[in-house]
Order: C-alpha cells, then structure tokens, then sequence
C-alpha cells in the first residue's frame, strides 16, 4: 500500500517541546469536527459481524485513520478496549509514529516531538472480523486504510522505513522557510543580517541566503539551525 505523505512541516504544530536548556492525507470522513464518542463500557463482540478477508495470515501492521490531534486520545482508547473486550492475543500493538526535529524561534532553539502521519495510527494484529470490529468501533477511529472492510496492510519495506525514522539518533532539523522568503541570521558572523533564500540543501542541511553588502547581492552559505524566518 502507499503510504501518507508526511505533512508539511511548516504547517504542524508541535505536540510536545523543550527547550534546549532543559536538555499521510486522510479522507473526507476525517473532517475538522470532533469524533461522535463510541460507548467505552462494551465488553462483548457481536457474533453478526460481516466477513473481513485478510490479505496475509498472522500478525500485519495496518493503518486506521483518526481526527488529527486525536492520535493519543485513539491511542488510549484502543488499548482500553484490548485490554476489556479480551483482545491481547489479535492485537498486540498500538503506534503513532513521531520523530523529533530541532527549530529556531525567536532565537532559541528547541527540541519538538512531531507525528509523522497526522491522524494515522498503526495497529499490529491478526486480522479477523473481532479484531476488526474492536479497532473500527473504537472512539475517534473513522476507518481503516483499504477498501471497505478489508483493511490493506503495511508492505515489511514500508514499516522499515517508519521505525527507521523513528529511531534516527539526530533529531531532524525543521526548516520554516522556502526559496525567495525573507529570513534573518541568528547566528555567525553575519548575526541580525536579513536576505532572501535562494537555495535551500536538505541532504547538507545548508541554506544559502542573499544578503546585500554595500548595495551588493552577496550569497552566504549557513547551516539551517542560523537562520529564522523574519
């Protein structure tokens, strides 16, 4: 299955920081309202569930889909319903994927925990029409990714590549700017000079930024963390 694209960091606020002192698109269900609560009190399974058809035998990652800023809140739900309705042995892990990235804001740097996918949520389990339902009638969940009742699961490659963000030793720098925005240099020589971006490096992690010496465009290469949007 494809993955969701990773929001725009730009437009994410953090969920959690500290300061350095102290240290995918959903679909049109998942709209801006807030979740309809399910009842948290059930304990049984209905025995009329329609048939669910697992794609892969055993335990799979999937994707289910939530209202974005909902994540943990989901996240609690679901463990609370495995734990009540006796569902430990089909499903076994509950995720939301984050990484940490490291910004500049009003010249301080500081460390943000981010989600990866806003409003997606992996589940580990063994695909039955149980397991299904337990998932699917949790509050806050509006579906599973794939085609009706018939969730498609992640490709092995795929949750490789999300533990692997997941577990990056360096935090990841967030980049607030774009290539002919205004920004001012917070650090370096060149400290509290304005210019415009004209490039920006993500393998280097370098921005190069035009700045006027004595009516001069002069380009300055620095690092992302020297540089805010002004």
């Amino acid at each position: 299955m494809d993955l969701p694209e990773p929001q725009e960091q730009m437009e994410q606020e953090p969920m959690e920081e500290t300061t350095e002192e102290q240290i995918a698109p959903a679909d049109d269900s998942a709209s801006s309202s807030e979740p309809t609560p399910a009842p948290t009190s059930e304990t049984q399974i209905p025995t009329d569930l329609p048939p669910v058809e697992a794609v892969v035998e055993g335990p799979a990652w999937y994707v289910i889909h939530c209202y974005s800023g909902y994540e943990n809140k989901v996240r609690h739900n679901l463990e609370q319903r495995i734990e009540t309705m006796g569902m430990k042995d089909k499903i076994f892990d509950v995720v939301i994927p984050t990484q940490e990235e490291i910004e500049v804001k009003d010249g301080k740097r500081r460390t943000v925990e981010r989600h990866i996918f806003p409003g997606y949520v992996l589940v580990n389990m063994a695909l039955s029409e149980d397991s299904w339902y337990v998932v699917r009638n949790t509050p806050g969940v509006t579906g599973f990714v794939g085609m009706g009742n018939n969730p498609t699961p992640l490709r092995p490659e795929e949750v490789a590549q999300i533990v692997k963000r997941m577990e990056a030793e360096a935090p990841t720098v967030k980049v607030t700017y774009k290539v002919g925005e205004r920004v001012r240099i917070v650090d370096g020589p060149f400290n509290d000079f304005r210019g415009v971006v004209s490039e920006i490096d993500m393998e280097r992690t370098k921005v190069r930024v035009m700045v006027s010496f004595f009516g001069r465009e002069t380009p300055v290469e620095l690092d992302f963390l020297q540089v805010e949007k002004s």
